[in-house]
């Protein structure tokens, strides 16, 4: 009689296990957005307008660190890539002394600034990579840029010899989810974080012999 009422106990759990198994759980997305539309709201020059996702990034927070599938990789990176604009005059390089200011500076795009402009943004390079050998601190979120320019053999950025590997690099300064679908790095040309010549001087500072990247 004990064994059997002992099998009669497990079995009634095993039911309302089943049962509660088979309620709906929450909707955590819905959930999440309930909270992130209920904890920000517009000051200064930062508007809420910063919580809506496109379709790239809506896609990996989806994803939530699973793999896409490659059908949507692919998608989002020729998405991506057609977005990237070369060059207007077909100058890739400005001055690394500039690009090494706008490395290091993490200014910009904050409801304290005056306005959203490229030319009042920093670069921020340093919270996520570490850029010359002499800095003691640094991210490392992003791969070390230190001899960026100097382990991929270019000796003149503006040489046609070098051509691939500046064109490369200026897609992932424009772009990063041309080669990276899901890459957390500011899309600073595409999102006009930094105009032209700014990007130019962070290519001089990762390509150009003498900066001190490269030395």
């Amino acid at each position: 009689m004990y064994r059997f009422k002992t099998l009669l106990s497990v079995a009634a759990l095993l039911s309302m296990a089943g049962c509660a198994l088979l309620q709906p759980g929450p909707n955590y997305a819905q959930l999440v957005k309930q909270m992130m539309d209920g904890s920000f709201r517009n000051e200064g020059i930062a508007t809420t307008d910063r919580l809506i996702q496109d379709q790239a990034n809506a896609a990996c927070s989806e994803a939530q660190g699973a793999n896409l599938p490659d059908a949507v990789v692919e998608a989002i990176q020729q998405a991506a890539l057609k977005s990237v604009r070369m060059p207007s005059d077909g100058k890739f390089t400005g001055d690394w002394r500039e690009g090494a200011k706008l490395a290091q500076n993490g200014r910009g795009m904050t409801w304290t600034d005056k306005t959203a402009l490229p030319k009042d943004n920093g670069g921020n390079c340093l919270n996520c990579h570490q850029v010359t050998k002499e800095e003691l601190s640094y991210g490392t979120i992003g791969p070390s840029l230190y001899q960026y320019g100097k382990v991929r053999g270019v000796l003149d950025p503006e040489s046609p010899e070098a051509r691939p590997i500046v064109e490369y690099t200026w897609t992932k300064i424009y772009n990063a989810k041309s080669y990276n679908a899901c890459s957390g790095m500011p899309r600073f040309g595409h999102a006009g974080l930094l105009d032209e010549k700014q990007m130019k001087d962070l290519m001089a500072l990762l390509l150009d012999p003498k900066s001190p990247v490269n030395r």
